[in-house]
């Protein structure tokens, strides 16, 4: 008789282990390598917040930036960080992505200089270099920027370097650049004993927006784990906000050879009041302005509809 009722004292424990064992998965894939962009993430990984949330959560760094929104919208991956401007020209283009959440909910791109050089305002960029890494957006941005004060992009000499643009600027290759996280590039440039000095494109003509999204597959919207994990981030950007040096120490044990480092630790205390404290908020007048900006500036045929691209889920 013991035996038996120790038998179901087993079976009974097992049963009630099960639930907390049988954990979602679902997979992530960075717009580029780990950084102070994605505390949110590390820190909820690192810090439990998913598992609390029943999700085990693959994090995959990508060989190319432009692959994460391809492959949600092929159904590789669940989640994608993505960029809000540039998910209008992938729905445009018939990929069927949404926006489920916010990692950053505000602009980080900005034109930079270098303090001491001889521009002061945005009008003194006339007949100067300006080097930018990604056609498209950045000349954009820029030429948005420039009229706002009377000129455009016809003023300036725009300059391809290829992703390096602090070290352009540092050698005077060029004598601005667009495309700057202002998180990172100034910091970099302190970090050459230098100083530099940000434009923001908000300030001059540009509509706000959302620098850094969670994009999914809309054909997977129902499954509970995507808003599962929105609720494990809102956890962790508690948590990062009010525990920002234990936050830190979870987020670089993540890679402590490639995150330890003093321009992350620069970057992460520039970065913490810019991450979305509610991630799954829409802000549909302001995600609507951008679709009518990205039309007007003829980047996309049309100004999309609001539950083409976006949702706020539950």
């Amino acid at each position: 008789m013991k035996t038996i009722i120790r038998y179901f004292s087993f079976v009974m424990g097992l049963m009630l282990t099960l639930p907390s064992l049988a954990k979602e998965k679902i997979s992530v894939m960075l717009d580029w390598y780990v950084n102070p962009d994605h505390a949110a993430i590390i820190v909820a990984q690192q810090k439990g917040f998913f598992e609390k949330n029943n999700l085990e959560v693959e994090i995959i760094e990508p060989a190319d930036p432009s692959l994460p929104p391809k492959l949600v919208a092929a159904g590789k991956v669940d989640l994608a960080i993505n960029y809000q401007p540039q998910l209008y020209q992938q729905v445009a283009e018939g990929l069927p992505l949404v926006r489920v959440g916010s990692l950053i909910s505000s602009p980080l791109n900005s034109v930079v200089v270098l303090k001491n050089s001889n521009i002061k305002t945005l009008a003194d960029l006339k007949g100067k270099k300006v080097g930018y890494s990604v056609s498209g957006f950045e000349d954009v941005l820029l030429d948005t920027m420039l009229r706002s004060i009377g000129l455009n992009n016809q003023d300036v000499k725009l300059v391809n370097v290829n992703w390096s643009l602090s070290p352009s600027l540092l050698t005077g290759q060029v004598d601005a650049v667009i495309g700057a996280f202002r998180n990172f590039e100034l910091n970099q440039i302190h970090l050459e004993k230098q100083e530099g000095v940000a434009f923001f494109p908000e300030q001059y003509g540009v509509p706000a927006y959302d620098e850094l999204i969670l994009v999914a597959n809309r054909n997977s919207l129902a499954s509970k784990k995507i808003s599962a994990f929105l609720t494990a981030l809102e956890q962790a950007t508690t948590y990062l906000q009010s525990h920002p040096d234990e936050a830190w120490q979870a987020f670089v044990n993540h890679k402590p050879k490639e995150l330890n480092t003093e321009l992350n630790q620069l970057a992460w205390k520039d970065t913490l009041p810019l991450l979305a404290t509610k991630p799954r908020q829409l802000d549909a007048k302001r995600y609507q302005q951008m679709a009518e900006f990205m039309h007007q500036k003829g980047l996309i045929p049309k100004a999309l509809e609001l539950k083409d691209y976006a949702v706020e889920l539950q």
